[in-house]
């Protein structure tokens, strides 16, 4: 039977959250509801909540602001899907998430919402963020050290992580040359597990390589997942052009050799930098 206050609800234009909140009841009614959506679950739901996480991201990062509410609007609704199925099975409500991470933000700013003073550094900030942190940890019963790096993260950002939470207990390099004489290291190592043909050891190698590529960019103060980014971007942007060269003179990729395309690389790369 149609409920008209939910109709009329999920029809307003000026519904904000509550109208957000019952569009996704709706969906998930078992009776009524949207098959797909009836059938998701948090482990089917999780890989659409990183997509979208990282379609805000890449937003940002193009400056495409047109753009950014709408990639908003999507990541706004993973965290409602979970809220509904939280719901559903009675251990969460969106009113506990948003209380939950209200009381968060009040407990670890004790500067701004409590009596603790303001005049101290953003990296003193930062040592009393973690140290509020640990304490939160503790009190779940993670004591080790790498307790609660979540596995979920991108393999690069969880080094990344993983490598700082050592380094507050010293277990790191001491200087920026040490880390490089590892890359050399284990770059050999990485040679002599090809010349193996064994798969699972030029894997393991080439995770060495990387983990401590990771490291190297933590203590020249470089973010990797931004470095690699901006790679990402600058091949991309390198390679259109080589596309561009090509369909000048009706060409594409696959109808020109290895050298050709290496020289119009290597124009592209001058070009940027004249």
């Amino acid at each position: 039977m149609t409920d008209p206050i939910s109709d009329a609800l999920v029809h307003d234009p000026s519904g904000g959250l509550p109208r957000l909140l019952e569009i996704m009841r709706r969906l998930r009614d078992p009776q009524t509801g949207c098959p797909w959506d009836i059938e998701q679950t948090y482990t089917t739901i999780a890989p659409f909540t990183i997509e979208e996480a990282y379609e805000v991201a890449d937003a940002v990062a193009r400056q495409a602001w047109d753009e950014l509410q709408g990639e908003l609007g999507d990541l706004l609704l993973q965290v409602v899907y979970f809220a509904q199925m939280g719901e559903e099975d009675e251990r969460f409500t969106f009113h506990s998430i948003a209380t939950a991470i209200a009381d968060k933000m009040v407990a670890r700013h004790p500067h701004v919402f409590g009596d603790q003073s303001r005049d101290k550094s953003a990296d003193q900030q930062t040592r009393d963020w973690e140290a509020q942190k640990a304490s939160e940890r503790a009190a779940k019963g993670e004591v080790r050290t790498l307790d609660g790096v979540a596995l979920g993260l991108p393999s690069m950002t969880r080094a990344l992580k993983l490598q700082k939470r050592a380094a507050r207990v010293g277990f790191d390099w001491g200087e920026t040359r040490d880390v490089l004489a590892k890359i050399a290291e284990e770059a050999a190592e990485l040679t002599e597990a090809a010349e193996t043909a064994d798969a699972h050891h030029i894997e393991d190698e080439m995770g060495d390589l990387l983990f401590v590529m990771v490291n190297l960019a933590r203590h020249m103060d470089v973010d990797p997942e931004a470095a690699l980014r901006r790679t990402n971007a600058k091949f991309t942007r390198r390679f259109g052009s080589i596309e561009d060269a090509l369909a000048a003179d009706g060409r594409t990729p696959n109808d020109a050799t290895l050298q050709e395309m290496d020289a119009l690389w290597d124009a592209a790369k001058r070009a940027e930098r004249s």
